[in-house]
């Protein structure tokens, strides 16, 4: 299994990464963002300083837990910049396990091989901002291609799979108006979910000072959100 991407954190039973089911979750390190909020940027720029898990040890974890957990997440970082993504789904799959992946949605032709041959069983992306280049790179830390964003989004559209759309709000990178608008680009879709911010160790040192939106107030937006997705079919395209 050489191929197989590292391993650098391991959850053995999560409830909170796949709805509505019990879940292990695989972190791999390395990612294509810099997204300013991420909270896991240890894996995304010193992924060399935490220790690596073999896969084989996690094998031998989720046969144990095989009657207990319905799947397994991997997660990262960003899980489809490593071309030994697919080995280690069909070593997972090979188990008996479902496999759901997260992802950034910056490899639409990566995604659609893993829906088209069934190698997964749920997506969750991240949608970022507005999809519009300069939006969408200031929230993701980088110059991003937005076709490529887009691309993935119908991918999911065509609901050959489960998916969630979610995004993290940071008020100072998306205001309530970014938000409906984002909502508005997304009608049709099966939702988009809204996470709020934690500034406790952002990548961005300087968004600890950002106060996230208070838990009511962000139901609020997702009320008006949930509305809005409920819209018409199609992609806004700009």
């Amino acid at each position: 299994m050489e191929n197989i991407p590292p391993i650098k954190g391991f959850i053995e039973t999560s409830f909170l990464d796949w709805p509505g089911k019990v879940c292990s979750v695989l972190f791999l390190p390395y990612c294509n963002f810099r997204c300013p909020f991420c909270h896991n940027h240890v894996l995304v720029t010193a992924a060399e300083s935490l220790e690596s898990i073999s896969l084989d040890t996690v094998l031998d974890r989720i046969r144990s837990m095989r009657e207990w957990i319905d799947g397994v997440c991997i997660s990262g970082g960003e899980p489809t910049i490593h071309p030994g993504l697919l080995e280690m789904i069909k070593v997972i799959r090979a188990e008996g396990f479902k496999i759901k992946l997260d992802t950034n949605g910056t490899q639409p032709e990566t995604l659609r091989y893993l829906i088209m041959e069934k190698f997964v069983d749920e997506i969750a992306m991240d949608v970022k901002g507005p999809l519009d280049d300069i939006s969408y790179s200031a929230c993701a830390g980088v110059s991003v291609p937005i076709e490529l964003i887009r691309k993935s989004i119908n991918l999911l559209r065509e609901d050959r799979v489960p998916y969630t759309l979610r995004t993290t709000v940071v008020p100072s990178l998306l205001p309530e108006d970014k938000i409906y608008e984002m909502a508005e680009q997304l009608r049709g879709a099966t939702g988009l979910t809204l996470q709020n911010f934690n500034p406790a160790d952002p990548m961005d040192p300087a968004l600890k000072v950002v106060a996230p939106y208070s838990e009511e107030k962000l139901t609020e937006i997702q009320e008006s959100v949930d509305e809005i997705i409920k819209g018409a079919k199609g992609l806004t395209h700009k």
